[in-house]
């Protein structure tokens, strides 16, 4: 397996086997330990039992039953310093293998149970052990080897057989337990990468720290100081490459603004009626704008494109202060229709959302008025349970082939003449911001639609790779 949940599973099987095969050896000599002892123990209940008959003549069958009972040919009994062979029947062969069980110590118990199992089934095997219950100073019996290296080889197999179970159970808990505290999080982190590197330049889309293991939440930070850097970084290697472009988009953005506060200013000079102070919030609002675009003015300077300040907004509101600015500039042959529902709401900049419904019905209005014929441009809104969605449409002459190529380029989209072809570049970068976009979806002899998607929620890593 090539993942490491895969490989840590292999590993911990044959970890966890290797730590079985070294309690096995001892596991084995300890019932060989114990299967002796159980044959000295009923070698002394016979023995006693032909003692407490020494009156009567005990049949051979009797005697020979209680040898085969006991699992061995002779019982020999101290007692009172004298040795006395109590039970006995025909040995098939020599002694081969002698194993003294008073006060073993665990090497000599080991060794003699390995060479237990290398060694040939055939032979006789010789006890010493001390009686229980003080019935003497020591019992010695001999015993076939077979039985007892059948039964040292089935207990093996059993116990080899119980260590694989623990070590496939083992292996999968810890499996478990890895996927779910390692791998899921690094994981998480992996995503986060692929995700920022689809948009670097989205700063929403650095990664948040938030692992609980040490390491792990060491590795998001790096990662997120990495990625801010570097998303600074690419914003002022754009800024650097488009410096006069930078500036050119502050006059751009000013001198629109302005214009508007200029004329409400003129209005307020040549006329008398009450009008002037319905007009007179309109100049304060824009003078305002017109400042915090200086104040950001600085900002932009040092390469930095302050982040999007979201609150929530009433759009009609937002879009009736734009019209009503353009419809001051107008000629009077364009018809401004706002059909965004009274009362709804987004959560956005105001000011930004301002300078990009700003640029786009600057274009449209402009591009109605070149052509000399009236027109009409149209500002609707919807929301989705994901995005809040806005079009502006207009009814003039289109975009030329050229235009629509390099749209969304600096100094390279522009329609009319004069123009820096900056609007759309400075709309897109502000929608960007607050991580929607920005398309054009259609444009010909009959008008041009602009759609604005906008989302409710901040962009999640699991949903991106949805």
């Amino acid at each position: 397996m090539r993942s490491l949940s895969g490989r840590f599973l292999i590993l911990s099987i044959i970890f966890v086997m290797a730590a079985e095969i070294l309690i096995f050896v001892p596991s084995v000599a300890r019932y060989r330990q114990d299967y002796l002892a159980a044959r000295l123990e009923k070698a002394q209940i016979a023995s006693l039992s032909v003692l407490a008959s020494q009156d009567t003549q005990l049949p051979s069958t009797l005697a020979q039953e209680l040898l085969d009972n006991a699992g061995v040919y002779n019982v020999a009994l101290r007692r009172d310093a004298v040795s006395q062979l109590i039970l006995s029947s025909p040995v098939p062969g020599p002694v081969t293998t002698m194993v003294d069980l008073r006060d073993p110590s665990a090497l000599y118990l080991i060794s003699g149970a390995l060479n237990q199992l290398i060694m040939p089934a055939d032979g006789v095997i010789r006890v010493i052990g001390a009686p229980t219950n003080a019935a003497g100073t020591m019992i010695d019996v001999t015993m076939p080897q077979a039985p007892l290296r059948g039964a040292m080889i089935d207990y093996g197999i059993r116990i080899l057989l119980l260590s694989l179970v623990i070590s496939v159970v083992s292996a999968v808990l810890l499996f478990g337990a890895v996927r779910r505290f390692m791998v899921k999080p690094v994981k998480r982190v992996v995503e986060h990468i692929e995700h920022y590197a689809e948009a670097p330049e989205d700063a929403r889309r650095i990664i948040s720290p938030e692992s609980s293991i040490i390491e792990l939440r060491s590795a998001e930070d790096a990662l997120a100081q990495l990625q801010t850097q570097l998303t600074s970084a690419l914003r002022q290697k754009e800024r650097l490459a488009q410096l006069g472009g930078a500036v050119a988009k502050i006059s751009h953005d000013l001198r629109n603004i302005l214009t508007t506060a200029t004329l409400l200013a003129d209005r307020m000079e040549r006329s008398e009626d009450p009008a002037v102070k319905r007009t007179a919030p309109k100049l304060v609002n824009s003078l305002s704008r017109a400042v915090n675009l200086c104040e950001g003015t600085l900002a932009f300077g040092r390469v930095e494109e302050p982040a999007p300040s979201l609150n929530r907004v009433v759009l009609s509101d937002l879009v009736d202060d734009v019209l009503e600015g353009e419809r001051l500039a107008s000629d009077g042959s364009v018809t401004f229709l706002d059909q965004v529902e009274p009362g709804m709401t987004a959560r956005i900049d105001e000011e930004q959302l301002f300078r990009v419904l700003g640029n786009l019905v600057r274009n449209a209005r402009q591009a109605i008025e070149a052509t000399g014929k009236p027109g009409t441009i149209k500002i609707e809104a919807h929301e989705t349970e994901q995005h809040w969605q806005m079009t502006i449409c207009d009814t003039g002459p289109g975009l030329p082939p050229k235009a629509q190529e390099h749209l969304f380029m600096p100094f390279e989209g522009g329609v009319r003449k004069g123009g820096t072809g900056l609007g759309l570049v400075i709309a897109s970068e502000l929608v960007q911001g607050h991580g929607g976009s920005l398309r054009l979806v259609k444009t010909d002899e009959t008008g041009t639609e602009f759609a604005l998607s906008l989302p409710k929620q901040p962009l999640q890593v699991d949903q991106a790779a949805e």
